[in-house]
């Protein structure tokens, strides 16, 4: 609690060099509505350590305001202080507001006659607006490019300018040197690891003097930079001594650096400048350590600079080394605002075909083959309407090719090599998706022959229902090419509408799982999204088709409910009824949890794979037809007699010779 002015202001708890700021806040009705009223800093400057004198902020005023009135002569470190508190809370920025506050702060720290506390202030405006979403205009580019030139040019001066060379707020770190070339092997600056991701002063570390990169043992660093100067004489420093100023700014993000090249979806990626005034480094050497995300691991990464006059990321001059206990090793041959761009996969748990499925979807296939010979070879089969035969038939080839398909394509291989390519090429995302054409081919496939079964399926049962209700038993002479066109037509448009709405080359899991190939389904939570292709490309095509079944069911049942007509109708839907089960099992299995999802997740493999098994049973084993054929066919088995002749053999010597010999006598 701290009374200025008369009036009273609350702060919370706030650790040593930080800025509070006030619990009271300004009125609706202003501009500044909901903004903090005042800030202060805790400082170390007595003994015990005590907040500063606050700054009250007039909650009429805007950042525009501040903005014109930067050139006259206005009290530059109460527009600071006001800057920072209108800043204090970036998500509530609009674009607008984070550009005029990123001038603000350029227009601050690029004047020569301020005070610390104003660069403070202005640094720490630096270090809200961070937190900001980053721009996407170029006004806002602009702005912000512009503020990290002057901010590279306040590092290397500091030193000169100010008794403290160090500023550290939560997202950004300013620190500068001078130093003595003919002194010095390399300078080398290092951010350590701590309990959070704000930067901390006593996590800043600037050594003046050091041979090679060094992190003190026991400590983890994320972000080093190592400038090797020169050497030369005997004692291998330079015989001329040079003065040296250094500079160094770490941004917590790249949000100042917006990139086209490089689309950065989940990543933090950290950006570290360095600048040397006198003297230009033989090398610069950097360490980064990525912030990897739960579920994720590394898998590649480039070592780039920010190059100004393309407004982009540059790998020019610069190469890539080691990547190894989580540090990105990088190398250049000039200064300027460095970043290590990495990507990452996911560590997906690939999923393997288990004995249930294999020795189901097995006995299907053979259940299928054999289906489709009996009713093409088969005389009484062959007596049906060729309407009928064409839908039985399709339904077979379409759920055979299916099965085939999954058999053989569904599961999907896990590469498990992390790929560090040599080349040092700029990454094109953040997040890398193994683009894998073969499994994209095998998700559309299974798409297009799972819907074509069901399509067909309903083209059959609605076929023997008009043959049902006809008295001549006679279907009109288009139904052959209107059937066709639709038990194979619809199920196309459909694959190929889901295709080109949720495939694109560099996200193939918007359109397919990386699991397995199949449809996508989930979102990154792991929970179902009824957004993804799953739904509107399949579970909600295939849940219209049941219920237009269910219907044409209930329909039919009703015109005509004699005992034998059920028994025919029923027959007739015998197909849609095991399909329809089968699937509906499918849903339950996607909205229960717990020991009810289990049963029912073993349940829908059991059933979806030995459709073709019961199928068999169905439409060929109970049929009077393929009996007597089998039968035949185990009699002629068993009849087969295999003729053996027997032979004698009679030996007779030939006495009369004086040689011994022998006549051979076959009875």
């Amino acid at each position: 609690m701290i009374a200025q002015n008369n009036r009273v202001f609350n702060f919370p708890q706030t650790p040593v060099g930080r800025y509070a700021y006030s619990n009271e806040t300004c009125q609706p009705r202003t501009s500044g509505a909901g903004k903090p009223q005042a800030l202060t800093r805790c400082s170390n400057r007595k003994i015990p350590p005590s907040f500063q004198e606050p700054r009250v902020l007039q909650c009429d005023l805007t950042l525009t305001n501040i903005q014109q009135n930067l050139n006259g002569s206005a009290d530059l470190e109460t527009l600071a202080a006001s800057a920072q508190m209108l800043t204090s809370q970036p998500e509530d920025l609009t674009a607008e507001e984070v550009t005029t506050a990123a001038q603000i702060a350029d227009t601050l720290l690029s004047s020569e006659n301020v005070s610390q506390s104003v660069r403070e202030s202005a640094v720490a405006t630096v270090s809200q607006i961070l937190n900001a979403d980053p721009p996407d205009d170029n006004q806002e580019n602009s702005a912000t490019h512009n503020l990290t030139q002057t901010l590279s040019s306040l590092s290397v001066n500091l030193s000169l300018i100010s008794n403290d060379s160090k500023m550290v707020q939560p997202n950004i770190v300013v620190q500068s040197a001078q130093i003595s070339a003919a002194d010095t092997q390399g300078v080398q600056f290092t951010a350590l690891s701590g309990t959070s991701e704000r930067f901390g002063a006593n996590r800043i570390q600037l050594d003046t003097n050091t041979s090679a990169v060094a992190v003190e043992t026991n400590f983890t660093a994320d972000a080093v930079v190592y400038l090797k100067f020169p050497t030369g004489g005997a004692d291998g420093h330079l015989q001329t001594p040079s003065n040296v100023s250094v500079g160094f700014v770490l941004y917590q993000n790249d949000h100042f650096f917006h990139s086209k090249r490089y689309r950065r979806r989940r990543a933090s990626v950290r950006v570290l400048s360095a600048t040397v005034g006198g003297l230009e480094p033989q090398q610069v050497q950097m360490l980064f350590r990525p912030m990897l995300l739960n579920g994720t691991s590394l898998w590649d990464f480039s070592c780039v600079f920010w190059d100004y006059t393309l407004e982009d990321w540059s790998a020019a001059g610069c190469w890539k080394g080691n990547a190894s206990d989580g540090v990105l090793q990088c190398f250049c041959n000039h200064t300027t605002n460095f970043a290590a761009l990495w990507s990452f996969r996911e560590n997906y748990k690939y999923a393997a075909l288990d004995k249930i499925s294999i020795v189901g979807l097995s006995f299907s296939i053979l259940g299928l083959v054999v289906t489709i010979i009996h009713h093409i070879t088969d005389k009484g089969e062959r007596k049906k309407s060729r309407n009928s035969q064409l839908a039985l038939l399709s339904i077979w080839f379409s759920l055979l090719a299916f099965i085939i398909t999954f058999l053989s394509g569904v599961t999907n291989t896990n590469d498990n090599a992390v790929l560090h390519n040599k080349t040092n090429d700029v990454p094109h995302s953040d997040e890398h998706v193994a683009k894998n054409a073969r499994c994209s081919a095998v998700t559309a496939l299974l798409h297009f022959f799972l819907l074509a079964t069901f399509t067909w399926n309903s083209v059959y049962a609605t076929q023997e229902v008009l043959l049902f209700r006809k008295i001549h038993h006679k279907l009109p002479p288009y139904w052959t090419p209107l059937s066709a066109t639709i038990g194979w037509g619809v199920p196309a448009v459909v694959m190929a509408i889901t295709l080109a709405i949720a495939y694109r080359m560099d996200n193939p899991l918007g359109y397919r799982q990386e699991e397995f190939c199949w449809l996508a389904a989930l979102d990154k939570s792991k929970h179902f999204d009824y957004g993804k292709p799953m739904f509107w490309g399949f579970v909600l095509p295939i849940g219209l088709i049941l219920i237009y079944n269910i219907v044409l069911l209930v329909l039919v049942s009703r015109y005509d409910n004699s005992l034998k007509s059920i028994r025919k109708l029923l027959n007739s839907f015998s197909l849609a009824v095991l399909l329809g089960l089968s699937w509906t099992l499918g849903y339950l299995v996607l909205v229960t949890e717990g020991t009810a999802h289990e049963v029912l997740s073993y349940l829908f493999c059991i059933g979806t794979t030995t459709q073709g098994l019961l199928i068999f049973v169905l439409f060929t084993a109970i049929k009077p037809s393929f009996r007597g054929r089998v039968s035949r066919s185990v009699r002629t088995i068993s009849s087969v007699n295999i003729q053996l002749k027997q032979f004698k053999y009679n030996l007779q010597r030939d006495w009369t010779s004086s040689n011994e010999s022998y006549r051979v006598r076959i009875d």
